[in-house]
């Protein structure tokens, strides 16, 4: 059911709606980018509608809100270990179609692939999410190409639009909201892109031969494995553990998992020192070839949903996307 509403009535639901729920949105950090006069767009908890950044895509990705950089998983002693509590409001999200999209690909690793982890399902229940529309295309997304650039998987649809604001709020829940602000019924479709700057068409009849194409190598050969392009994704999911024992007992401490990257040095390093990617190409053959290929022939559909952030990040200017078309072209040669 959508709304019309002033954007007085809207920033006043908005503090109702504090009160309930830990409310977290893209936001400018002012000089907080790679460099000092430079600002960073990342997901962080905001108090009012005006310090959500609207038009630009995030740097970082949502997945933060859900999965924290540094999780503490547990505390021992020498005795016992005790689970931190989960946090006690609920989550309200603030995001994008692509991202709404890679939501799914978290779920299906978190609480799909074998057994549910505890950490992520307690917060995943407690989150709801706030679609965003997107207005124009952001610089080097394809999420048209990847049809990731619709959904209904929302709870809210927020639009401001000068001095009203426009919603659309599938949620029972969230209604109650809006209808005792006494709000104007009306039809509402979200905002969406029906074309991108950017196309990508995926390589199809992949198979493990295609782990020796030389085009690992070629583009592999300027990848420094800063792992910056994992840590913008949305859809990455991969961590390593750290034991912090306290200085003054050390056999009391925490354990801790920490977000990681295939794409740097000593990731999949096991006992003995044994690695099994060596080189840059390997590692971006692993995590190019797991997007498109690997996580599609277990889960039937592929894990990129084409946000573009890798492409912007990575200071190598290696194109993610120019990679798959290349890929593309030479599967076609190849048939």
């Amino acid at each position: 059911m959508g709304y019309q509403i002033s954007r007085k009535a809207a920033d006043d639901i908005f503090a109702q709606l504090r009160e309930s729920y830990d409310i977290f949105a893209p936001k400018v950090f002012a000089g907080e980018g790679c460099f000092s006069d430079t600002d960073v767009i990342r997901y962080g908890k905001i108090d009012s509608l005006d310090e959500i950044e609207w038009a630009r895509r995030s740097d970082y990705s949502f997945k933060e809100a859900l999965l924290p950089v540094n999780e503490t998983l547990f505390y021992f002693t020498e005795d016992e270990t005790s689970v931190p509590a989960c946090r006690q409001k609920d989550l309200l999200i603030f995001l994008k179609s692509c991202d709404l999209h890679a939501l799914k690909r978290l779920d299906t690793i978190y609480l799909e692939n074998g057994p549910e982890d505890f950490y992520y399902k307690r917060l995943r229940e407690k989150a709801h999410f706030v679609l965003m529309g997107c207005g124009e295309t952001c610089d080097n997304g394809f999420c048209v190409s990847m049809g990731t650039n619709r959904t209904d998987a929302y709870d809210l649809y927020l639009k401001l639009d000068g001095k009203t604001v426009l919603a659309d709020c599938p949620s029972e829940k969230l209604r109650g909201f809006f209808e005792r602000a006494d709000a104007s019924v009306c039809n509402v479709e979200p905002e969406y892109v029906s074309e991108n700057t950017e196309e990508v068409t995926l390589p199809k009849n992949l198979s493990v031969k295609d782990f020796s194409n030389p085009i690992w190598e070629e583009y592999g050969s300027r990848c420094i494995g800063c792992g910056r392009c994992n840590f913008v994704c949305p859809t990455c999911t991969c961590f390593t553990m750290q034991d912090i024992h306290y200085r003054d007992n050390e056999n009391v401490g925490e354990r801790r998992r920490v977000w990681a990257s295939c794409q740097v040095d000593g990731y999949d390093e096991i006992a003995g020192g044994i690695e099994f990617r060596k080189t840059q190409g390997e590692r971006l053959r692993f995590k190019v070839m797991h997007k498109i290929y690997d996580f599609e022939k277990r889960f039937g559909y592929t894990m990129c949903v084409g946000c573009g952030r890798c492409d912007t990040v990575c200071p190598e200017y290696i194109s993610y996307t120019t990679l798959i078309n290349k890929l593309n072209m030479i599967k076609k040669e190849e048939a």
